[in-house]
């Protein structure tokens, strides 16, 4: 008798449960922890986006829509990339969510050997789907600041290099790239005729001017926004994908047979949002990011982010996992940073939270650190 085939695919030893979703599951378990570790805006949609959509459910628009998304959504979309580009002619691709538009993007066009360059500490996503459709995943050293250096992306690209995926306002650093570092990023991919993917998700949370984009610099950009974080539509499952022609039809076809189509009455409720003004929650959110800058510097080395609602601290005894398991047993919920980056040296905490708990959190880690000698 022949053992038993395993049951799970050889495809799933590449991946491992997220380390982001283990501290959610531990938060709902305690009954009144301190909740830095979510990374979500604490405001809810705005109302004229819920009416619209709950309008939508009730006029019936609650079938399929056609695969690339509702053409008024498309429309606004692309008149807002004209605005802010001084034009814009591209196919627009409504996904489910930018994670959803990150998994098309990387599976149209990534082959098994493929090398793919990732910035590190990175969005967690990114590795694990490289490695799960077949490619390699290169990491770009970005510490101890955080910038993206040229250099060293030139000095990492091989010729089975297919990708740089870029970032910005990023997570976990909150890492806003600088104009002259995003050229000569694109400069590179240009020489060697490689794809960049931007992701683009906290392009609205950027706190000390805007976050520059490569799409108006280069024709093999993979553009990729969505309306979770601005709007708080977390839950909306809504995001959308601009770049060349032939990959955004992949990305299309790739769709039809997996997600279909994103959520059909929630992209009317997002055709509301790009007309929505939340200056006033971005506001709020760069005083939330000074508040706790402030409140950790004198303890932690630490950069000053840019933009997003992360800061990305070194760890007192330099332990990323060693730290976030004695700030978790005071009830203080970070994240250990090797989620995002192949060292455990630092930490992620997330400023989207109330006041009143940033400063619980800004006490606790504070305390934690000088128990430390920090």
């Amino acid at each position: 008798m022949t053992d038993a085939k395993p049951p799970l695919a050889d495809r799933m030893a590449k991946i491992d449960a997220s380390g982001i979703r283990k501290v959610f599951d531990l938060a709902a378990k305690l009954r009144d922890p301190i909740n830095l570790s979510i990374g979500q805006p604490d405001y809810d949609v705005p109302e004229p986006c819920k009416a619209r959509a709950v309008e939508a459910v009730q006029a019936g628009k609650n079938r399929y829509t056609v695969t690339q998304g509702e053409a008024a959504l498309r429309e606004a979309i692309a008149a807002g990339l004209r605005k802010e580009f001084g034009g814009f002619d591209g196919p627009i691709l409504v996904t489910s969510g930018v994670s959803g538009g990150i998994l098309l993007a990387l599976w149209a066009t990534i082959n098994p050997g493929d090398e793919v360059l990732i910035p590190d500490p990175y969005f967690v996503m990114y590795k694990h789907l490289v490695n799960l459709l077949g490619g390699r995943p290169v990491f770009i050293d970005t510490y101890p600041d955080f910038r993206l250096r040229p250099e060293r992306i030139a000095a990492a690209v091989s010729p089975r290099t297919r990708m740089i995926i870029l970032n910005s306002p990023a997570n976990p650093t909150g890492a806003v790239t600088a104009s002259e570092e995003l050229r000569g990023a694109v400069e590179v991919a240009r020489k060697h005729n490689l794809l960049v993917m931007s992701d683009e998700c906290y392009s609205a949370f950027s706190y000390d001017g805007p976050s520059p984009s490569p799409w108006p610099l280069y024709d093999r950009v993979i553009l990729l926004r969505g309306f979770s974080k601005t709007y708080a539509m977390t839950g909306w499952r809504l995001g959308y994908a601009a770049g060349p022609s032939d990959i955004l039809q992949a990305m299309t076809t790739l769709q039809q047979y997996t997600f279909v189509c994103a959520p059909a009455p929630l992209q009317w409720g997002a055709v509301t949002a790009l007309g929505t003004d939340v200056s006033a929650h971005i506001r709020d959110f760069r005083e939330r990011r000074d508040l706790v800058y402030e409140g950790l510097k004198g303890r932690f080395r630490i950069q000053k982010p840019g933009g997003a609602f992360y800061l990305f601290p070194e760890a007192p005894g330099g332990s990323g996992s060693a730290f976030a398991a004695r700030a978790i047993a005071a009830e203080a919920l970070i994240i250990p940073g090797g989620v995002f980056s192949e060292r455990d040296t630092h930490f992620r905490l997330s400023y989207a939270a109330d006041r009143r708990t940033l400063e619980r959190g800004i006490e606790v880690l504070n305390r934690l650190a000088g128990e430390m000698g920090a």
